[in-house]
């Protein structure tokens, strides 16, 4: 049972957590970036060169080669990963906050202290 405890200590570190989130948010925004240049951009850039070289169906490819339905797919992707990290970091820190909150066991008094409370209720009579 030690290994789990442990293993449960080590994941609920700020720090890994932390970076986890980042390398998940990281790969995401990256599918945007990517679909941005290939989807958008590349075409947009690449109908006038091909205008230049006299390609005769420009027409055609200048919105058609567009993809933006891909772009937007890429973006609600990443709500979707956003939202759902979101949810999970919420609920790891209120499980976290509940733990932190548990009220810990009153200490039961040594010999010792049981004797000077014994000491101290005879003085007071």
């Amino acid at each position: 049972m030690g290994f789990f405890k442990d293993f449960k200590s080590f994941i609920m570190k700020g720090n890994i957590v932390e970076l986890a989130v980042a390398v998940i948010i990281g790969a995401a925004f990256g599918s945007i970036v990517s679909s941005l240049v290939d989807d958008i951009i590349t075409p947009l850039l690449l109908t006038p060169a091909l205008k230049a070289a006299g390609v005769e169906e420009i027409q055609k490819l200048h919105w058609g080669a567009v993809k933006y339905g891909n772009f937007l797919s890429s973006i609600i992707k990443f709500i979707i990963v956003a939202l759902v990290l979101f949810s999970i970091i919420k609920t790891m820190n209120a499980i976290k906050k509940k733990e932190d909150k548990k009220p810990e066991a009153t200490p039961v008094p040594s010999s010792t202290d049981k004797l000077l409370m014994e000491i101290r209720d005879a003085l007071k009579k």
